[in-house]
């Protein structure tokens, strides 16, 4: 990887922070946005743009053509053969809830089981919190060790004759605990369990191929990598798309529509209604390309030298406390201070010297719960991120320990 050209195609990078140059460690919520996809969306915008779908006049093919160009490059990326089983949608919240609604309610009954892992992002528990509620649905947790590695033999053990669906992340968002989710889909396809996996974090951080994890719906969101927010998408097998009901009704969605009647459309678009997020699509397609372009290997093993540096750089500082210290991890690093400094204090000092980190619950309260604390902040690296980076983020935290201290 050239790291220094790649800096320079993001335009925000040079800018400084309260005086100070950018340090932008805060990936896991919003990555940031190269060149080319600023100029895609301007170019949209200013001289492409119309609704998709509906027109026959230049402007609004030129739109359809660009649009629906995104499906296939998403697959590419996914390793997925037939474009058809990608779902365009706003991102992986709505991706979660058109399973929860589309494929899951209609077939769960009271007791029948979801099995969760306690590292699960809200977007993919509350949709199964709204089936709890509404259907009796029986929520299965599996725990983290104390080094917040998931053992996928607990996820499978769980599995009983009440199981209708596994729900798990490839990538904690907190603890950057990576999944052995393939391990997780072979076992449940023996016994005939459907597997959601949320690869939200997973598939920014290395390459992904649907296909061979042998997952049944895998869902991403286009912030996240590198893209606008409002895209996103998620697969779904083929077995499952036969079996899913529609999420929302609309335009595009159907085929004919009469006063005592409706006949759907065809997948992927049966499932997509209305007018969609145009201008943020075609922008996520090239933000995927210009991931490819650089390398998804490539990112991953500048990612993984990044994460063993800041693991060395983090880990010696006695008063910090880091969540999650398994071997097998990202280049995400959750941690408090000793003593009574709050996390929102903390990155209120870290972002004096121009360093941006998440500081909250990370929409992971029962992860939060599980590791005893109320919050903490969050260092999240992407592909622009340097080790110089790291040894600013360290000065800072230093600087925050001797004041709160």
């Amino acid at each position: 990887m050239d790291l220094e050209k790649i800096r320079a195609d993001f335009p925000i990078l040079s800018r400084e922070v309260n005086g100070k140059p950018l340090v932008y460690l805060d990936n896991g919520a919003s990555a940031q946005k190269p060149q080319v996809v600023i100029d895609a969306v301007t170019n949209a915008y200013s001289h492409e743009y119309a609704n998709v779908h509906r027109g026959l006049h230049t402007l609004s093919n030129i739109a359809t053509e660009k649009y629906e160009a995104v499906r296939g490059i998403i697959a590419r990326f996914l390793g997925v053969a037939d474009e058809d089983q990608i779902i365009l949608n706003s991102g992986t919240t709505e991706g979660i809830n058109m399973v929860a609604y589309g494929w899951a309610m209609p077939r769960m009954e009271p007791g029948d089981e979801i099995i969760l892992s306690v590292m699960e992002h809200h977007a993919n528990i509350v949709p199964w919190h709204f089936l709890r509620e509404r259907q009796g649905v029986v929520l299965k947790w599996v725990d983290v060790d104390a080094t917040g590695a998931l053992d996928p033999q607990k996820v499978i053990d769980a599995i009983g004759p009440k199981t209708k669906l596994i729900a798990v992340t490839q990538l904690s968002n907190v603890l950057g605990t990576k999944v052995d989710v393939k391990a997780i889909c072979d076992a449940a396809r023996e016994m005939g369990v459907p597997v959601l996996v949320d690869g939200s974090q997973g598939a920014v951080h290395m390459p992904v191929d649907v296909e061979d994890i042998g997952c049944d719906f895998y869902a991403i969101t286009g912030h996240k990598l590198y893209g606008p927010s409002g895209s996103g998408a998620i697969y779904v097998h083929q077995d499952r798309l036969a079996e899913m009901q529609p999420f929302m009704g609309g335009g595009d969605m159907i085929r004919e529509v009469h006063k005592d009647g409706i006949t759907y459309n065809s997948p992927p678009m049966k499932f997509e209604a209305g007018t969609p997020g145009i201008v943020q699509t075609i922008g996520f397609g090239v933000a995927l390309e210009y991931m490819m372009s650089v390398g998804m290997e490539a990112i991953a093993a500048h990612e993984d030298a990044l994460s063993a540096y800041a693991v060395k750089r983090l880990t010696g500082l006695n008063w910090l406390n880091l969540q999650g210290t398994t071997v097998d991890k990202a280049a995400i690093f959750s941690f408090t201070l000793d003593g009574a400094a709050h996390a929102h204090d903390i990155s209120t000092i870290l972002d004096k010297k121009g360093v941006a980190v998440r500081a909250g619950h990370h929409c992971a309260g029962p992860l939060m719960d599980h590791l005893g604390v109320t919050a903490t902040c969050r260092a999240s690296f992407g592909m622009y991120n340097t080790e110089s980076e790291v040894d600013t983020l360290i000065d800072a935290l230093e600087l925050a320990h001797e004041l709160f201290a």
